[in-house]
């Protein structure tokens, strides 16, 4: 960072020979949305960790250490996933793309037998909830990224901590589409997949507590996402709903260019921390006395984005409170069917038609009133009654070599629906009611 005292404004710096703005913005479309067929399926989980005997003890960092230590190892995953650690803590098992539903399952279960099976061999427990219901942990992972994004994230308020230390989530990822004008197009998946998106915040709603006591949220995780920065973490291109979105590539691009900079990369010892109300797209036109920026600060940027729908080449849903046990199988199946079989996909646009109002998107506030309602909203209830039959009709007629691995996801849906949004409820209500007993 420049220091001192200057006279007038500060003298303008190019950015590098093939970094200017329309190059930027070309970048930032091709790399958000690599078109082609949807075929591959893929799904982060995260957990927070506890200990075993004493769920309400943090576990110790040696202990988690040596418990993820065999982990290290090229391969040592059974289904080629790969676990990486969050600032407070949690695991996150990300599994490789697969081209089928149940080919991802299969390979994903593998791995989550095989990390149980070393967490418990230490003492410890994976926790499928959407958030800490106790406490916001100690950061420990002490990154220049993690020290920049407390430092950024502090400017609003207590959120940013607690989001990242003490939630955790599902993420879903499918292809972003192909160039038609179709269902299976990444224009019309990319408004599928945001008019989905309060639906799936409102029926794996799972975090309601905090500090053991009720927010007032069934998904208090998701509340937390949206005090952090809106922008960074609202949809891109939404708007307030009432126009038809930009293409999906302008929208992002233009979304990318005006978030501010959460951090900026410099040689150690420097901090990272970015400076206040500076924009990727300020930084293309004028370093503020950084170094001009290269492509690879800008890749970085976009790695600091967090709206519910991120486009990395392929979709990334992101809206999906963590789960119990083994229910994290229900939304990936969920999502994927709804947006990969063309009737499903049909039949959730027609599903989530009440919450838009001929609009092509829900407003911005249908996502706070999932995240607070759940499926106590009677609309939120009938789309997710209706996308969760959309799912099983789509289920029933599977391709011959997944028939038997289809059925079984089939009867995980169809009980979820049963126990949730044919009742109203979700995850996060089966808390509300340990924590009155």
């Amino acid at each position: 960072m420049a220091t001192g005292l200057t006279v007038g404004p500060p003298a303008r710096r190019e950015p590098e020979p093939g970094l200017g703005e329309r190059d930027a913005e070309t970048h930032i479309g091709a790399t958000g949305f690599a078109t082609g067929p949807p075929v591959r399926t893929g799904v982060e989980l995260e957990w927070l960790v506890r200990d075993a005997r004493d769920p309400a003890r943090l576990p110790a960092i040696e202990a988690l250490d040596a418990a993820l230590a065999p982990l290290a190892a090229p391969n040592a995953l059974p289904g080629g996933g790969r676990v990486t650690r969050e600032p407070g803590g949690q695991i996150e098992l990300s599994s490789r793309p697969a081209p089928t539903l149940a080919a991802c399952v299969r390979a994903t279960a593998a791995d989550v037998t095989r990390l149980r099976h070393l967490l418990a061999e230490a003492g410890l427990v994976p926790v499928g909830l959407g958030l800490d219901p106790r406490q916001a942990p100690p950061r420990l992972l002490d990154h220049p990224r993690y020290r920049a994004m407390e430092n950024y994230f502090d400017r609003f308020g207590p959120a940013g901590r607690v989001m990242m230390r003490a939630t955790a989530a599902v993420q879903v990822s499918v292809d972003a589409g192909d160039e038609t004008a179709g269902i299976t197009g990444y224009r019309a998946r990319w408004q599928l997949a945001h008019r989905l998106g309060p639906v799936l915040v409102a029926a794996f709603a799972n975090s309601p507590l905090w500090r053991g006591r009720p927010t007032g949220w069934v998904s208090t995780r998701q509340a937390v996402w949206a005090r952090i920065d809106p922008a960074r973490t609202r949809p891109p291109g939404a708007g307030d709903g009432t126009e038809a979105p930009a293409d999906p590539r302008a929208a992002w691009a233009a979304y990318a260019l005006d978030a501010p900079l959460l951090c900026v990369r410099r040689t150690p010892p420097a901090p990272w921390t970015a400076p206040p109300g500076r924009t990727f797209r300020s930084w293309l036109r004028g370093p503020f006395g950084e170094r001009p920026p290269r492509l690879a600060d800008l890749d970085y940027h976009l790695g600091t984005l967090f709206p519910p729908v991120r486009p990395r080449g392929w979709l990334e849903l992101r809206m999906i409170d963590a789960q119990p046990g083994d229910d994290w199988t229900v939304p990936l199946a969920l999502v994927r069917t709804l947006l990969d079989d063309p009737a499903a996909a049909d039949a959730a646009f027609a599903a989530t038609e009440p919450l838009t109002r001929g609009r092509p998107l829900p407003r911005p506030d249908w996502w706070l009133r999932a995240a607070r309602l759940g499926p106590a909203d009677p609309l939120l209830a009938d789309a997710a009654r209706a996308c969760f039959a959309a799912a099983d009709a789509a289920l029933a007629g599977p391709a011959p070599a997944d028939a038997a691995a289809n059925a079984a996801l089939r009867r995980a849906l169809a009980d979820w629906a049963d126990r949730y949004p044919a009742r109203g409820r979700c995850p996060a209500d089966d808390q509300l009611e340990g924590a009155r007993r």
